[in-house]
């Protein structure tokens, strides 16, 4: 991913007001994230913990997303939609979003469920196990980093691309 400053995330928000643009709270340490290794940037808001964010390269331009969680938990352990990580460390949560433009604008919304803090960049990274003699792990590896930046960026592209 492309480092991107302060005033590019802010500007690359497509389902936000103005004044939700400039409350967005920015991931911590901004200087300081490794881009080389982000498929896409996600980050939770500390103050609003049903707040999320998520910016991805669609069509080489960066497209960011506001994100809900839903009060509502899952009855079963669901999987991660974007990574697909079937040993997840961590919890899978829904999230909704509201389209862009004028769908958005008339409350259409759009959900999916997501690793609850992001973590499908550390988990598409892993060396998966091995699967069987002479399967090979580095491929495997590229294979899910390329899916996961397919399914991110066709989600931002369906909540830009809104009519």
């Amino acid at each position: 991913m492309q480092p991107l400053s302060e005033r590019d995330i802010r500007g690359a928000f497509v389902n936000t007001s103005q004044s939700e643009r400039k409350a967005i709270a920015l991931p911590a340490e901004l200087d300081q994230i490794d881009w080389a290794a982000l498929t896409y940037l996600g980050w939770r808001d500390p103050k609003s913990p049903t707040l999320g964010f998520m910016i991805a390269e669609v069509d080489g331009e960066p497209v960011g997303v506001l994100l809900r969680q839903t009060e509502a938990r899952t009855r079963t352990r669901p999987q991660c939609a974007w990574c697909e990580d079937v040993h997840l460390p961590n919890e899978v949560v829904f999230f909704s979003a509201r389209r862009g433009g004028k769908a958005g604008r008339a409350g259409n919304t759009v959900g999916t469920l997501v690793c609850e803090s992001f973590e499908c960049n550390r988990n598409v990274r892993a060396l998966p196990t091995l699967a069987y003699v002479g399967f090979d792990r580095d491929a495997e590896r590229e294979r899910r980093i390329g899916v996961l930046a397919e399914r991110v960026s066709s989600f931002a592209r369906r909540i830009r691309d809104s009519e």
